[in-house]
């Protein structure tokens, strides 16, 4: 997986700066997303087919997604929704392909965590104003000005930690079983060569890798449509 002690790894050097495996997995994932979000907008025809129908398909579920948890009115949000969604969910499964995924990095899930939790501050005071907006801090009465605020800053640190903590056990999990399976191997065999690490881990990559990433990014998504459709309202 790449690990040190379970934590990302300098993957080279620009200069002085060090660059992390986090980063670099990070602008692998930018960098597929931004070839095919070119390749999938090229040439686009009114009558739909192949990938540009899958395209269009996608789309339609992401706003509809949108428009379902955050009202007709804040339609514009499905780009944010989908861009989040495709991020951080390629960013859980990348690890199918051997690279160890950003989101493993408490950096990137406090990062994302706190781009949500400007958003719904800032659309928060637009739509309901300064005056009525510190006002819902005072609710149900003003005594409770301190634990509001603090349950205001909890979300984005509940928010990253949620998807950190499940990413990164996944993460540790397989390291160890790996681990394992390599010594086994050697025990029983005599043989330097992982032969149990080719088939045995499978199972458990479909789940920590494909089901709880897909399900961990879809979780993210929804919360931060939740956290930010709720300041609004």
């Amino acid at each position: 997986m790449g690990t040190e002690g379970f934590g990302p790894r300098i993957a080279f050097h620009i200069g002085n700066i060090p660059v992390s495996e986090t980063v670099t997995v990070t602008w692998l994932i930018i960098a597929v997303l931004f070839i095919f979000s070119i390749v999938a907008t090229r040439n686009m025809k009114k009558e739909a087919k192949g990938l540009q129908l899958i395209v269009e398909q996608i789309v339609s579920v992401i706003n509809g997604l949108t428009k379902q948890n955050m009202g007709e009115r804040n339609y514009m949000f499905a780009p944010f929704v989908g861009t989040l969604l495709f991020f951080i969910g390629i960013s859980n499964i990348i690890g199918l392909l051997g690279f160890r995924p950003p989101t493993a990095d408490l950096n990137t899930t406090m990062c994302l965590s706190i781009t949500t939790f400007v958003l719904t501050q800032f659309f928060g005071l637009k739509s309901k104003g300064i005056g009525n907006y510190t006002k819902g801090f005072l609710q149900p009465m003003p005594l409770l000005l301190p634990l509001n605020i603090i349950g205001e800053l909890a979300n984005p640190v509940s928010l990253g930690f949620r998807l950190f903590g499940n990413i990164v056990a996944g993460v540790i999990i397989m390291s160890l079983l790996y681990g394992a399976l390599g010594g086994f191997t050697e025990m029983l065999f005599g043989l330097a060569i992982p032969l149990l690490q080719a088939g045995v881990p499978a199972v458990l990559h479909i789940y920590f890798d494909l089901f709880a990433g897909l399900l961990q990014s879809f979780i993210f998504t929804m919360l931060s449509m939740v956290f930010i459709s709720g300041a609004m309202e």
